[in-house]
């Protein structure tokens, strides 16, 4: 009888312990936190918009739209948006009048300003690299163009940083 009264103790407790476990895991939602990358690509020098990936706590492809007076962006995906601040880049650019080659590589930091559907709550800060290589234009007398188009273009931005999603 004492065997008995034992096991059905131990069982007893268990239940309760692991029942309890059960209600508290349901009960809370922790967050995700990592670390996310941005990627975000340009062939035209003038289009509004960039092709962006991000890939870490999440996987999305999405568009970049960019407000450059106000140095803000917000990145749209299927689910939802993250808006963010960054910094006016710093670096190296020179401009070859002869080649007409244009080359930028600057860094800065961002921060994330809020998010909406999936993304909701966002919050994290990171850096980024940003990487420009074009040919200017010529103009009617032959000569490098700073004020035309460029006839070919590539920007590349490399951002990383710490993230939580709720």
């Amino acid at each position: 009888m004492r065997k008995i009264i034992i096991s059905a103790a131990v069982a007893a407790t268990a239940v309760a312990l692991l029942g309890g476990t059960g209600i508290a895991a349901a009960g809370t939602h922790s967050a995700t936190t990592g670390t996310e990358n941005f990627q975000l690509m340009s062939t035209s020098a003038t289009a509004p918009t960039n092709s962006v990936i991000a890939s870490g706590v999440f996987t999305a492809p999405g568009v970049d739209h960019e407000n450059q007076q106000a140095n803000t962006a917000k990145f749209v995906f299927s689910n939802g948006t993250i808006s963010l601040k960054h910094s006016k880049g710093t670096g190296q650019q020179s401009f070859n009048p002869k080649t007409c080659l244009l080359t930028i590589n600057q860094h800065g930091t961002y921060a994330l300003t809020g998010g909406t559907g999936s993304y909701a709550g966002i919050t994290g800060s990171g850096k980024y690299q940003l990487s420009i290589l074009a040919i200017g234009a010529r103009n009617s007398a032959g000569k490098c163009s700073q004020t035309k188009a460029p006839v070919a273009f590539h920007q590349v931005i490399n951002a990383s940083g710490p993230v939580t999603l709720p």
